[in-house]
């Protein structure tokens, strides 16, 4: 029998988050990118440059997946297991390699590619072992680290993403609102989680009913595990007077919102509800500052001051806020739109960015947690659109 190194297994019907067109545009921005930096092709690796310009959100269980960008192709690379899948779900081309011979994958690539050529690579991606590869099966003349330049077209969302975003702001929003409903005493944070995620599942489903679903998640705080943003849910059972943390982040084709609130249950004492309404008050001021012709650093400076004002700034975490699109919790990143001290982009309209101060007041002493508000903000000509529905702070938020 005759064993392939590659193939063509194309079968079914395209279906993609967005169409053709608009593949077709993030592609030609791609392409002035390659032109400018005198790239040949790219070979991307990475789940959230594959899916951004393919459309095609890669399951690796341990094996390399691809995308190859050239002035006239796109190819996404893809293993047998897969079979035609990342074929229906890719703008483009696609490429099957096969296990019956170790790096049949860069030889699939090298068939789109060539040898001796300029090769664009994410070097915030691809490993040591597999960039010696690369050198090893393309021979390129120059390699150019097309990373930093592709996150940044990445930054700026067309109308299409746009809309995708404001679908996903409000399936997070009916997650938060069936934990709301879930939330009493003696439950354990495990089932409060699982009734938002399944509610966001079941609206993502009515909402795009010819996507693939998964990645969905919560995560549900109580207590001390509300110490950190990034805590993973537990089984411990809710009591009168907890702090909580609502966080739910709905995954559409790749696309990740969030909405994250402070709630506590039954009651919430003095010291607790001080912290808590300084938290919403810089939650409120930081949104009044996202606008276009301001940078980040600005941003983040005037929040901290307006904390250390009121001898809080040493409870806070982290940034203040970052971009959305393609974007979960273990792949994307779009590091240069970030709410930090050291992020000196101005923000222009069309880009999307999250207000989400956070507040962690260790154990022992008063008011002792975490306090995090979180909405998603479009940027726009003037100011900006927040797209987050579900309220935040006490009036709403004391629940049980």
């Amino acid at each position: 029998m005759d064993r392939p190194q590659q193939y063509r297994f194309h079968q079914g019907e395209k279906q993609l988050p967005f169409s053709s067109d608009e593949y077709d545009a993030r592609l030609a921005g791609l392409r002035a990118i390659m032109r400018d930096q005198g790239v040949d092709a790219c070979v991307f690796t990475s789940m959230h440059n594959i899916a951004y310009y393919s459309g095609f959100l890669y399951c690796s269980f341990g094996r390399p997946y691809g995308l190859v960008v050239t002035p006239t192709d796109s190819v996404t690379i893809s293993a047998g297991i897969d079979a035609a899948q990342p074929w229906r779900r890719c703008h483009g081309d696609n490429i099957t390699y096969t296990d019956w011979q170790r790096n049949n994958y860069w030889r699939a690539i090298k068939t789109v590619t060539g040898a001796g050529k300029t090769i664009g690579y994410e070097a915030d991606h691809l490993s040591l072992a597999q960039k010696s590869l690369l050198d090893e099966f393309l021979s390129p003349k120059h390699s150019v680290n097309i990373a930093g330049e592709t996150m940044r077209q990445r930054m700026h969302k067309s109308p299409a993403e746009l809309d995708l975003i404001r679908h996903g702001a409000a399936v997070a929003d009916v997650g938060g609102y069936a934990i709301r409903e879930a939330i009493c005493e003696g439950t354990r944070e495990i089932d409060v989680a699982m009734a938002g995620r399944n509610a966001m599942e079941l609206e993502i489903a009515k909402r795009f009913p010819d996507a693939e679903y998964r990645d969905t998640w919560v995560w549900f705080q109580s207590g001390i595990n509300t110490d950190g943003a990034h805590n993973p849910v537990t089984s411990r059972k809710l009591q009168r007077g907890d702090i909580l943390s609502l966080n739910t982040f709905p995954m559409i084709s790749g696309y990740y919102t969030a909405l994250e609130r402070t709630l506590f249950v039954g009651e919430v004492d003095d010291a607790s509800l001080a912290i808590w309404n300084a938290n919403v008050a810089a939650h409120e001021y930081g949104i009044s500052l996202l606008k276009p012709g301001v940078s980040c650093a600005e941003v983040t400076h005037q929040i901290n001051a307006f904390f250390e004002d009121r001898g809080l700034l040493q409870y806070r975490t982290f940034g203040y806020g970052h971009s959305f699109g393609v974007l979960s919790h273990y792949y994307g990143r779009e590091a240069g739109l970030e709410l930090r001290e050291d992020i000196d982009t101005v923000l222009e309209p069309g880009m999307v960015i999250s207000m989400e101060p956070m507040l962690t007041i260790p154990e022992g002493q008063a008011g002792a947690g975490g306090y995090r508000e979180h909405d998603i903000l479009i940027i726009t000509e003037d100011g900006n659109e927040n797209i987050t529905g579900y309220p935040y702070g006490p009036d709403y938020n004391i629940v049980g």
